[in-house]
């Protein structure tokens, strides 16, 4: 293959071998070999709609022929429209919307955010998580894509993740006695009062293992915050938009931050968007103070005519109620993989249609390539995460119920396969 005329992501470019995705429909994408690839993934978790949508198509189209770009604080439908029902979803209290390009900007504006309202420099987040790939949002990152760019920004302290099946504090699985969701008020009570100004957290784990917290960890974290004055933000692009069985994440647990980050979901990953969601108690700070943050392609219009198609679908279709009810058989599925394979599958777990398995192989990277190749053979994409043993499982939401059986199927065989 010619060397192509650009970089490709997250790898060394010597020996790539990407697709060449040339169309797709609904749960499926096609590549120029005329292949056609079960997506289990949804690209880069962002296609919760899948491939195609024709409505979100339709939109884009007609916002291109009547405004395809204006001013950063400009006013058009669109915008107009799409603040108001992110405000509508968001829980009560919430009364702005700042919007960006992506999730990595919109947690370094939610961040910033925080900053200019509590004068305060440092923030909390956590080992395993992934915030975004600029600096600010890779600073706050906490797995392997941070140290190669460290230092990064000044003032971030990672605390150790919520993760039940490993617990840092050495608890038993079902067991749990709160040593993580104390860890971080031990945090902000070290740093020292006033110092903080926001902690970030994904309310559940996305690309780092699909952790999914105890029932009090984001509440204890909610009180903490409360206790030092400290923004609570949580970071939801990955997660938005019904990945887990329902709109946002946070909403499982008994837990309201004060901002909220957004992307992929947002659009559907037909248009670049992302979101800050604001709460009131935050807001008002700029009704006087100067806010200094903006972009020049803040609320594109294109982006926002994809989001506001794309919310426009998930109520239209009940997507987010298909997410919970197919997350069942997700979930039954990855466990009876992992009845299968007990003594190399010790964790699964999942929340809506987002699930991962684990599977306990020695450090040889050869078995990754086995099921990669294995899972090419079915045709079926997924997220294999060799650096934490994890097979990641996303399907868009518009996945129909016999297809989500045979991806579980597929990705069963290729397991199977691929251990010998």
């Amino acid at each position: 293959m010619a060397q192509t005329p650009y970089f490709y992501t997250w790898t060394a470019q010597k020996g790539v071998k990407p697709m060449e995705v040339v169309g797709g429909q609904g749960a499926f994408f096609d590549t120029d070999d005329g292949s056609r690839w079960l997506d289990m993934g949804s690209l880069s978790y962002q296609a919760n709609l899948g491939h195609q949508h024709p409505d979100v198509i339709a939109a884009v189209q007609a916002q291109a022929a009547e405004l395809c770009m204006t001013l950063p604080n400009a006013d058009f439908p669109a915008k107009r429209q799409l603040a108001e029902k992110l405000l509508e979803l968001a829980p009560d209290g919430y009364s702005k919307v700042f919007f960006t390009l992506g999730g990595a900007e919109a947690v370094e504006n939610a961040f910033k955010i925080a900053k200019l309202v509590t004068g305060r420099q440092k923030a909390i987040s956590r080992y395993r998580s992934y915030h975004g790939a600029t600096m600010g949002a890779l600073t706050l990152t906490g797995d392997y894509r941070r140290p190669p760019l460290e230092p990064g920004i000044p003032g971030v302290i990672h605390a150790m993740p919520a993760y039940p099946e490993r617990c840092f504090a050495d608890c038993v699985l079902g067991e749990c006695t709160g040593a993580c969701s104390s860890h971080i008020s031990q945090i902000l009570d070290y740093e020292g009062p006033g110092s903080v100004a926001a902690v970030i957290v994904e309310p559940i784990v996305g690309a780092n293992g699909a952790l999914i917290p105890p029932d009090g960890y984001l509440p204890a974290l909610r009180e903490a915050c409360d206790k030092h004055g400290t923004l609570l933000i949580f970071d939801e692009v990955l997660t938005g938009f019904g990945r887990t069985g329902k709109w946002f994440a946070f909403e499982h647990f008994d837990a309201v931050p004060d901002m909220i980050t957004l992307a992929k979901g947002l659009t559907a990953g037909m248009a670049p968007l992302g979101a800050v969601l604001v709460h009131e108690r935050v807001a008002k700070h700029f009704d006087e103070n100067f806010l200094y943050a903006g972009l020049t392609n803040y609320a594109h219009p294109l982006g926002c005519a994809a989001a506001v198609a794309s919310l426009k679908v998930y109520e239209k279709e009940n997507l987010i109620e298909a997410s919970a009810k197919l997350g069942e058989i997700l979930l039954e599925g990855v466990k009876d993989i992992r009845s299968d394979h007990r003594k190399l599958v010790p964790f699964v777990r999942g929340k809506g249609l987002f699930a991962a398995i684990e599977i306990e192989i020695d450090s040889d990277d050869s078995f990754w390539k086995r099921l990669q190749s294995e899972l090419d053979a079915q045709y079926v994409f997924v997220h294999l995460k060799p650096r934490i043993k994890t097979l990641l499982i996303a399907p868009p939401l518009v996945i129909t119920e016999e297809q989500l059986k045979t991806g579980i199927q597929r990705i069963a065989a290729a397991i199977k396969a691929a251990l010998g």
